[in-house]
């Protein structure tokens, strides 16, 4: 499990503290964004008066102004993240974090010394909320489950990444479930080596709303790379190390995809647990 042991019979508060991680990032980006905005406009204040006398002012409105939008809009982001949905205008807020304040955010978290695998997840769990709140339903045939090839067993003879319908379904890794799931709802999937691989998969395929399996790393470049593509992320389970054998547990793949396909099918027998666990994502 990639759960903190002291949070695995909790994860609830584990999801809770990556959003507070989430929103004191980015506030203090925000905060630190507006003081050089300030400064910019302050430390000319007398130079320009030289040049005009209005200079200052007229430089003081575009600061301003500039210092209002991201005020508004982080604070239009975290309402939209404790509120679980669009407030002050925050309809689009997935492009203005992906793009702008999540580069930022990871900088400042490096000059406090907080961990960037914490961040990735942190943004992974904002990122969710806000795709599940921008997002309605989609049909099942615009929907790709996208995972990565560390899924399939290490000792598998088999080559999946072009043609997952070479699995035999023996059960021994989470493929045959996943093969499972695109059967009985009627969804795409598909394996990726790569970042450049998984480009291309989405290319070809031309998907409405994509579910991506991965690590922290490669869920955050991913989501960065496919925008404004709806990406909702499910962190892969990591019991032999990074990259070797890793899991996807069965209720947050069927739970995911409910989530999003418009009219589904009937939920599949490993659906009985629903409710015990959430998504780790």
């Amino acid at each position: 499990m990639w759960l903190h042991k002291k949070d695995q019979n909790n994860p609830e508060r584990y999801y809770g503290a990556r959003k507070r991680l989430f929103i004191g990032l980015i506030t203090g980006t925000s905060i630190l964004l507006c003081t050089l905005l300030l400064a910019g406009w302050i430390i000319p204040f007398i130079g320009f008066s030289n040049i005009h006398p209005s200079l200052p002012y007229i430089f003081g409105l575009i600061f301003g102004g500039a210092i209002f939008c991201i005020c508004w809009a982080s604070l239009g982001l975290v309402l939209q993240i404790l509120k679980g949905r669009a407030v002050l205008g925050s309809a689009k807020m997935r492009g203005l974090t992906i793009r702008i304040f999540l580069p930022l955010m990871t900088m400042l978290a490096r000059l406090l010394g907080i961990d960037k695998r914490r961040v990735r997840q942190s943004f992974i769990r904002v990122n969710n909320e806000l795709v599940r709140s921008e997002n309605g339903k989609f049909a099942a045939k615009d929907i790709l489950i996208l995972t990565p090839h560390c899924l399939q067993a290490s000792d598998c003879s088999l080559r999946l990444s072009y043609n997952v319908d070479n699995c035999k379904r023996c059960g021994r890794c989470p493929v045959s479930m996943l093969l499972k799931l695109r059967d009985h709802y009627g969804v795409k999937f598909a394996i990726a080596t790569g970042g450049t691989i998984a480009r291309r998969i989405v290319v070809k395929e031309r998907p409405k709303f994509i579910i991506a399996v991965a690590c922290e790393r490669d869920l955050t470049s991913g989501i960065q790379d496919t925008y404004p593509l709806p990406v909702y992320g499910v962190l892969n389970e990591r019991p032999c190390g990074p990259c070797l054998d890793t899991i996807v547990p069965e209720l947050s793949m069927e739970r995911s995809l409910r989530m999003f396909i418009d009219n589904p099918a009937p939920p599949l027998q490993f659906e009985a647990a629903f409710g015990e666990m959430d998504t780790k994502c």
